[in-house]
């Protein structure tokens, strides 16, 4: 947007097709005549395009008036939305917004969402909940959930639930400084050890049975079910498990390089990481300073940010 162009522009000019009259808008903002005919033809010179034309009835629309007039509405009632938004927020102390995040979202994501939302609105509330995806999206459909953030589920267990996303992860074999099977890395021998992976109900789990079918690993008998990653965190260090996690999940314990990744190819694993919520919700004020909590987290981050919502 070209920085010149300044909100009483977009006023100005949104009246003035309101009221069909140059006389009728200025009133209506308090301005004289030949203000609000200035403010238009400034409008106009920045745009370098016409956009209404005067006639003996007031004034019309040229084309690239109409479609100009579209978005300057809808910029309007953004704005306006925001600010009645930050208003309630700011006045009502009993705004509270539930969220329900994956393992790797919680590990990762979450800590700094919670920490940009409570700059944003510190009178508020926000519940956290982490747990599998079955069980956050049973939560959600319920209404005890406002919206969840993790992985992209399988397409049954989405059934009724709108997905926007947020950036994109892979899933990771780690396991412990030192592990033995670091000398000579081999997908092939996994099951030589202790395996920690994902249960069945988990974002992750249809993942890794395709990933370890089409590199030809058989079953992994010795196994525990878990997505927990107190538990996994803990575990791997002190033993010689492997784990297959999501990457978001040991993201800071492998940067510490108490955890170590496995050097096997797991591109396969790839997919979207976002928000998804109950698309019959309204979405309150609360709910929108939560998006754009999560949207400073990921800047802050670099990592490529989610779209800005649209007004509704």
């Amino acid at each position: 947007m070209d920085r010149r162009i300044k909100i009483r522009h977009i006023q100005c000019f949104v009246e003035i097709a309101r009221e069909g009259s140059l006389k009728r808008a200025a009133q209506k903002l308090f301005l004289t005549q030949p203000a609000i005919s200035k403010t238009l033809k400034e409008l106009e010179d920045i745009l370098a395009a016409q956009l209404m034309t005067r006639n003996r009835s007031g004034v019309s629309l040229t084309q690239q008036g109409e479609v100009f007039l579209h978005f300057a509405q809808m910029s309007l009632a953004s704005l306006q939305q925001g600010l009645n938004g930050l208003e309630q927020i700011g006045k009502d102390a009993s705004q509270h917004i539930r969220v329900g995040s994956l393992p790797s979202v919680a590990a990762s994501l979450m800590p700094d969402v919670v920490h940009e939302f409570s700059q944003l609105a510190p009178r508020a509330t926000l519940s956290m909940t982490d747990g599998p995806h079955s069980h956050l999206i049973d939560r959600l459909r319920l209404g005890e959930l406002d919206v969840v953030i993790g992985r992209l589920g399988a397409p049954d267990t989405m059934q009724g639930v709108s997905f926007t996303q947020i950036y994109t992860e892979q899933v990771e074999f780690v396991v412990r400084a030192g592990h033995p099977l670091l000398e000579a890395p081999d997908l092939q021998r996994i099951g030589e050890w202790q395996v920690l992976y994902p249960p069945r109900g988990s974002a992750i789990h249809p993942l890794i049975e395709r990933y370890l079918i089409a590199n030809g690993v058989g079953d992994i008998p010795n196994r525990i079910e878990t997505v927990s990653g107190a538990f996994g965190r803990v575990y791997t260090r002190n033993t010689d498990a492997i784990w297959i996690i999501s990457s978001g999940v040991v993201t800071r314990e492998v940067a510490d390089g108490v955890l170590v990744k496995l050097p096997f190819d797991t591109s396969l694993t790839h997919g979207p990481v976002g928000i998804m919520a109950r698309p019959d919700a309204p979405e309150t004020p609360v709910t929108q300073v939560f998006h754009l909590a999560v949207r400073n987290a990921l800047a802050s981050q670099h990592t490529t940010p989610m779209p800005p919502l649209q007004a509704k």
